[in-house]
């Protein structure tokens, strides 16, 4: 039976790759909703014509009334944000592929899980705004939350050979990124283009930067507290520059079990698509005659501060890393258009983060007005920044 996707986020870099295993896999997959911010038209109206999805959701008004006399007969269209909505709860889904990157992705997310389709979710922000939210949601509709992230997966594949009472710690890995060996002296004069050169795979430009800061080890690390149950201080990050073991997990035997495989995002995607099942399929394999050594390190804070931030955060209370990711996003843009310096990112999220009295959350509603509040304290410290200068 071919199972249909609603593939949000369709012209990112996982999209890009989940198409790929779409295409490896025509009798299994097929595409019956594809939504995006609408940033590559171009790229969008390519993937319409290829799969013939029943809806074509694009969140820029303009851009879907650009599109729309170009789609094929038979394809609906829906613009605006309450688009990726009808994409995600659309009645031919079977399954949910989340990509859309930041805060964003968390409405059709939610949605989603209240329709009772299963996720994968490439969406880590969802997890880091509303983790508990979301995972009871989940739990009330039977609806099941698959990871997609290569961290994730490796850790959900490992906890499949024990019980939760079983595991002493998991242990997420990190490559360092592209600032693993550069003095830190020098940080202050990192440049766009530098960030963005990560050393073992290719992302789209946030998630580049958030991996050369390390901040995407944070969310990683709240992300998996949320998703397997498993509280913060069982949870450990060490660096592993060439990103072929994706995570681990020490049992409390001593035993300890990893998942390795070519750093190529079409492998944790087929996973979180076929789960339970595995498909064979004809990607490059890893060869473990090449392997020679696997270097892992201890994770020097200094360096990277960033996943203590992130680790004070959660357990400061459930609004602060709703707080913590707006800050990011805010920052992280900011430095990408230019307007303010590498360094700045870690200090604006720290400014907003000392501001911030954390809260429970009663809803998804407070989630995003915390969301709305991070990200308004933080263009606030952004201004503050550059007047100063």
């Amino acid at each position: 039976m071919t199972q249909r996707l609603a593939l949000l986020g369709a012209t990112g870099s996982i999209g890009d790759s989940t198409v790929e295993v779409v295409r490896h896999h025509p009798d299994r997959l097929s595409i019956a909703t594809l939504g995006a911010l609408g940033r590559n038209p171009e790229a969008l109206l390519a993937l319409v014509r290829e799969f013939r999805p029943r809806l074509l959701a694009v969140v820029d008004p303009a851009v879907a009334q650009a599109l729309r006399p170009m789609l094929p007969p038979g394809v609906e269209l829906a613009a605006g944000p309450e688009a990726l909505l009808a994409a995600a709860t659309h009645p031919e889904v079977d399954k949910v592929v989340a990509a859309i990157v930041g805060a964003a992705g968390l409405p059709p997310v939610a949605a989603a899980l209240a329709a009772g389709k299963p996720v994968a979710l490439a969406n880590k922000e969802s997890l880091v705004v509303a983790g508990r939210l979301l995972t009871d949601l989940a739990r009330r509709t039977g609806a099941e939350i698959v990871p997609i992230d290569s961290e994730h997966v490796a850790l959900h594949q490992a906890l499949r050979c024990g019980t939760r009472e079983e595991v002493r710690r998991l242990v997420l890995t990190a490559s360092g990124g592209p600032f693993l060996n550069r003095d830190p002296a020098t940080f202050a004069n990192i440049r766009r283009e530098e960030a963005l050169r990560h050393p073992t795979w290719s992302m789209g430009a946030k998630i580049s930067v958030d991996s050369s800061t390390l901040i995407n080890k944070g969310l990683e690390l709240i992300e998996a507290s949320h998703l397997f149950g498993i509280p913060p201080d069982a949870i450990d990050i060490v660096i592993h520059p060439r990103s072929l073991v994706h995570s681990l997990v020490e049992f409390r035997d001593g035993s300890w079990l990893a998942q390795l495989s070519v750093n190529d995002m079409i492998f944790p995607i087929q996973y979180a698509l076929a789960y339970p099942e595995r498909w064979a399929n004809e990607f490059p394999r890893l060869a473990l005659e090449e392997l020679r050594t696997l270097e892992f390190l201890p994770l020097d804070h200094r360096r990277f501060p960033a996943v203590q931030l992130a680790r004070a955060a959660l357990a400061a209370g459930e609004s602060a890393p709703a707080v913590l990711n707006a800050a990011n996003e805010v920052a992280v843009h900011a430095f990408l258009d230019g307007r303010i310096g590498y360094l700045d990112i870690l200090a604006t999220i720290s400014e907003v983060l000392d501001a911030h009295r954390a809260v429970p959350l009663a809803d998804l509603a407070a989630a995003l007005e915390w969301d709305h509040w991070g990200r308004q304290r933080a263009t606030e410290v952004l201004s503050k920044r550059r007047r100063s200068r």
